[in-house]
């Protein structure tokens, strides 16, 4: 690529059809910052290179990755700087699966219905799940989650070479939508009571429904948050947006955005939004160029957080 001068923005994978109004949705979003800089936007590749990345899915740069990494990184300096609720945070949006709901609560289950296999099949499970969504988002082929993950499932049992009836699979479908909690969910959002609280999530809109209501949450939070309204999956910026869009924040910085998926943690600090990486699990941080505003153990830490700033 040529070497210009100029803001990176980024299109998603998507069909040839689609590349004409992502261009515009980029462009409306960035024309206040290119603006203020007084520098055009120029495309580094010609028609015919960016249509066969286009058509193959990939993530297609109109623009040098340098000046991309210089965005990244003024995002995370202004992320890095907290003010206290009242000054800052309009609302709190937190991932569910992985953050709220215990994913592998599934496993005992699993163990019940294949012996000896139930962690393995929720882990080939969950990672599956991951892939698919991901692979979903870049081939612009979007099916909702409840989708995804039965199709996770079965290529988990298929890889096991787990029998996987019509009942076992309705058993273990059901049981998604009844994922436990983790212990200090509760005591957090209580914590974080007088700040909007909501969800954003990969999830349809039928499984964070069943799954709030199972685990007493409806009260707590005022909004449910799905992908389905973007018909894309994390992290695609589309999607951080909705969060933006249901608060109606002229700056992303004032929505606190929490997830125990570092790469989820991520995508939403690229977006703008301030991040809180819940690492359970002392896991590495992922080498993606961009931190997370904050790094805490639980979520209830969250919660010392906000009332020490």
């Amino acid at each position: 690529m040529q070497s210009h001068d100029c803001v990176t923005l980024f299109i998603y994978g998507q069909r040839q059809s689609d590349l004409c109004i992502l261009a515009r949705e980029y462009n409306a979003r960035f024309s206040t910052y290119l603006k203020s800089l007084g520098k055009p936007v120029i495309m580094s590749l010609d028609r015919r290179e960016l249509l066969q990345l286009v058509s193959t899915g990939a993530a297609v740069s109109l623009a040098p990755a340098s000046s991309r990494s210089q965005q990244l990184s003024t995002t995370q300096s202004s992320n890095q700087v907290s003010t206290g609720p009242n000054k800052q945070f309009k609302a709190f949006v937190f991932d569910a699966y992985g953050t709220i709901f215990d994913v592998y609560s599934v496993a005992a289950l699993g163990e019940q219905l294949f012996p000896g296999h139930g962690k393995e099949l929720s882990q080939v499970w969950r990672t599956n799940q991951l892939q698919y969504s991901w692979l979903r988002s870049l081939m612009g082929f979007y099916e909702d989650f409840e989708k995804v993950t039965l199709d996770a499932l079965v290529f988990a049992c298929n890889r096991l070479k787990l029998d996987l009836s019509a009942g076992k699979r309705a058993q273990l479908m059901d049981a998604y939508n009844k994922l436990d909690t983790f212990p200090e969910v509760k005591e957090a959002l209580k914590g974080l009571s007088g700040i909007p609280l909501a969800i954003l999530s990969n999830g349809s809109p039928k499984m964070l429904q069943a799954a709030v209501k199972s685990s007493g949450l409806e009260g707590v939070l005022s909004k449910v948050i799905s992908v389905d309204e973007a018909k894309i999956f994390k992290p695609s910026p589309k999607v951080y947006q909705l969060a933006v869009d249901h608060f109606k924040v002229k700056n992303p910085v004032e929505i606190g955005f929490v997830s125990s998926n570092g790469w989820d943690a991520i995508g939403a600090a690229s977006f703008g939004l301030t991040t809180f990486w819940i690492n359970r699990s002392d896991a590495p941080m992922e080498e993606l160029g961009l931190k997370p505003a904050r790094v805490l153990h639980k979520l209830t830490d969250l919660v010392q957080v906000v009332k020490k700033d």
